[in-house]
């Protein structure tokens, strides 16, 4: 079974889930509980975005696009909804079979 990706929230331990799915030979990653993803933007890199709002949510915060694998990069990640701004922890979490 492939891993998944926590965001874990730094001001209050929320936790966030993302799961991948396999979309044409490319992989990206979606939130389980709201139609949320990370995927890899053509112009901003890896990138959690609202499909529904069309609207850019977060991204790493110190990985340059130049270094961002096919993977989204682990570590913090900055976001920015209407006037809140937060910083997240991104971990890859294994699945035990």
């Amino acid at each position: 079974m492939s891993n998944y990706i926590e965001m874990h929230r730094y001001c209050d331990g929320a936790i966030y889930t993302f799961y991948p799915v396999e979309d044409n030979a490319s992989v990206r990653y979606k939130r389980d509980d709201k139609n949320i993803w990370i995927i890899k933007h053509p112009d901003y890199g890896w990138v959690i975005w609202d499909e529904i709002d069309n609207t850019l949510m977060s991204r790493p915060w110190d990985t340059p696009i130049s270094m961002q694998g096919d993977q989204p990069p682990q570590g913090d990640w900055v976001s920015k909804k209407d006037k809140n701004s937060f910083v997240y922890k991104l971990h890859y979490i294994r699945r035990i079979p």
